[in-house]
């Protein structure tokens, strides 16, 4: 089964303790930040500070993603040439475009050339954050087979809008709805946007719900003590695994029967309903819940 993604942390590459501790605090993956959490003043001094901690600390227990800045910027070749050298899992690509991406799978595939790195090893996470973005999300997901994740930054997005942010969540319902098919339909992963309130756990496990109930598979936190809920949100639950045990039990019985239907508590079963409690045994065993 593919890698967690359930969640992704933010983390201020200008930081030299939380950059230490990023590893420890038990997200999926943790995102190292050069873009929003670093002034204009310090984004040199952070690329490097960012490009040090790779080198001499390790992060081989989550996912290592480092978000560049934008590639229309003076920073975003800089950080990608600096970063790309020193291995990260992923790199996470603010506002991106089909064209920009390609631009940084062709920068990469000279970087991993030149570093002996294997061919394809960095991989791609674009955000999308503008109505560009949303609008032509698929077609930038298959611009480069590095992509893995889209993560859905709503905060951008509705500033583009010229709407207002709610907790609620209601003006990114679209959003939210399109972003997910995309991610669906090519295979990959789609990463909620944060939620910002910090303090409301009640809120944020709701907009969690939300977010998965329309097909998100995780989503990004600003603050570690977010993560718990996060990933109980996409935990499922016991009652789940107990069902989906029974109904791949009822397979197995039906294939020895040789039948190619079968009926479980009174419902017909069908392929859908045995793929999905197929998934839902997998991720139970990653987490250790079976």
């Amino acid at each position: 089964m593919k890698k967690l993604r359930r969640t992704m942390l933010f983390m201020p590459g200008n930081n030299p303790g939380m950059l230490q501790n990023a590893s420890i605090l038990g997200a999926d993956s943790v995102i190292l930040d050069l873009e929003d959490a670093v002034s204009l003043t310090e984004k040199d001094s952070a690329r490097i500070l960012v490009r040090e901690a790779i080198k001499v600390l390790d992060y081989s227990k989550v996912e290592l993603v480092v978000r560049v800045n934008p590639l229309d910027t003076e920073y975003g070749l800089k950080d990608i040439d600096t970063i790309a050298r020193v291995k990260p899992d992923s790199l996470m690509i603010p506002k991106a475009t089909e064209e920009q991406i390609q631009i940084i799978d062709n920068t990469l595939s000279k970087i991993e050339s030149e570093e002996g790195f294997e061919q394809g090893i960095i991989k791609l996470i674009p955000i999308v954050e503008t109505a560009y973005g949303l609008e032509n999300v698929y077609s930038i997901i298959n611009s480069s087979k590095r992509i893995v994740a889209v993560l859905l930054g709503a905060e951008d997005l509705t500033s583009d809008f010229g709407i207002k942010r709610t907790k609620e969540g209601e003006e990114i319902f679209y959003a939210r709805n399109r972003v997910s098919t995309a991610c669906r339909a090519a295979r990959v992963d789609a990463i909620d946007t944060p939620f910002t309130d910090t303090n409301d756990y009640e809120g944020l496990a709701k907009d969690t719900a939300k977010a998965k109930s329309v097909g998100f598979t995780g989503k990004a936190s600003i603050n570690p003590r977010q993560i718990d809920t996060i990933h109980s949100v996409f935990a499922p639950t016991e009652h789940d695994i107990k069902h989906s045990l029974r109904v791949l039990e009822a397979r197995d019985e039906a294939k020895e029967k040789g039948l190619g239907v079968f009926s479980l508590d009174g419902k017909m079963v069908d392929a859908p309903i045995i793929n999905r409690a197929t998934t839902i045994v997998e991720l139970a065993k990653m987490l250790g819940l079976i």
